[in-house]
């Protein structure tokens, strides 16, 4: 290009032929990407078009389950229900010593649940140095999450009630509900502690911590976002347990204090549901006590989810 800002002759040729180059190759590549890629994109379609429908699939499903679980529960969810017990002189119904005593097992099984799992894992994280006591208490803890909750209710029964002389009820059932979600404690809690960082240990223990102290000022505060998400689990499952409570809690939906509960027969929002649905053959009554229960299963969820996200930002 001239001073003037004139394209010389050369410059013109030499832009032109760059330009018909850079056209043809494009062209070329356009013509050869489809004859190489034909098979490959149907592969893709084919793959997408599964993975899509699979997950609205599973999305249908889950909303129609839910939705019809509440079309036929929600309108029979009364403040009555809620607050009263279950009279056939009154002929009334109501599910608060239900709710009672799912809290009541939660309060007892976490209590013990807590210390216990969060202390295990800290002695296989930040203690244990014998691989295979590491690796059979492991295996342990891997086999326990897989066995049924069936099995859990037979043995708490045959132990707590049987050999122990415990009365089915609260008490028992908490110690079972205890073993069965001791697993997603333990678990969750490793996996908590496996995320914090080495040299937040190491630059602890150089300002001269000591071992306990550095995992109880440095570790477990950085943990506790996963920790509280196990608990979280392990309350939603408690809260959903019916086969392990039928053995252990009984099935007496009767309104008694703490102290009564724990030595009487109590039965849980999941065996009234159970009950009501079996036995009576009140299915209203039945799907109003599973709307409940969705309703905790969701509130329950959510909090797990939101604290797993806001351990995932802290990570980052």
């Amino acid at each position: 290009m001239s001073q003037s800002g004139v394209m010389l002759p050369n410059q013109q040729l030499n832009g032109a032929s760059a330009a018909e180059n850079k056209t043809s190759a494009s062209e070329a590549v356009k013509k050869a990407l489809p004859k190489m890629s034909v098979s490959r994109r149907r592969k893709d379609k084919i793959v997408k078009g599964l993975v899509y429908g699979s997950g609205f699939v599973v999305c249908a499903i889950l909303a129609l389950i839910i939705g019809y679980i509440f079309y036929r529960g929600i309108p029979f969810v009364t403040v009555q229900l809620l607050t009263t017990q279950s009279s056939y002189v009154k002929d009334t119904i109501g599910i608060l010593p239900n709710i009672l005593n799912t809290l009541y097992i939660v309060l007892i099984a976490m209590a013990i649940v807590i210390p216990l799992g969060v202390c295990a894992a800290v002695y296989l994280n930040e203690y244990a140095t014998n691989r295979v006591i590491v690796k059979s208490i492991s295996f342990a803890v891997e086999t326990l999450t897989g066995i049924p909750s069936v099995i859990f209710g037979l043995v708490g029964m045959l132990f707590f009630i049987q050999i122990l002389g415990l009365q089915a009820g609260v008490l028992a059932g908490g110690l079972t509900l205890v073993v069965m979600v001791l697993p997603t404690i333990i678990s969750n809690t490793l996996e908590s502690l496996r995320t914090v960082p080495q040299s937040y240990r190491e630059g602890a223990l150089a300002l001269g911590s000591g071992k306990w102290h550095m995992i109880r000022t440095v570790v477990l505060p950085n943990a506790i976002d996963g920790i509280v998400t196990g608990c979280i689990l392990a309350i939603g499952r408690i809260v959903g347990e019916s086969a392990a409570l039928l053995y252990t809690a009984g099935f007496g939906l009767i309104l008694n204090g703490f102290m009564t509960a724990l030595q009487s027969s109590s039965a849980t929002l999941t065996v009234a549901l159970y009950v009501y649905a079996t036995e009576r053959g009140q299915l209203d009554v039945a799907f109003a006590v599973a709307s409940i229960l969705m309703i905790l299963t969701l509130i329950l969820n959510i909090c797990a989810n939101l604290t797993a996200s806001k351990l995932e930002k802290k990570e980052k």
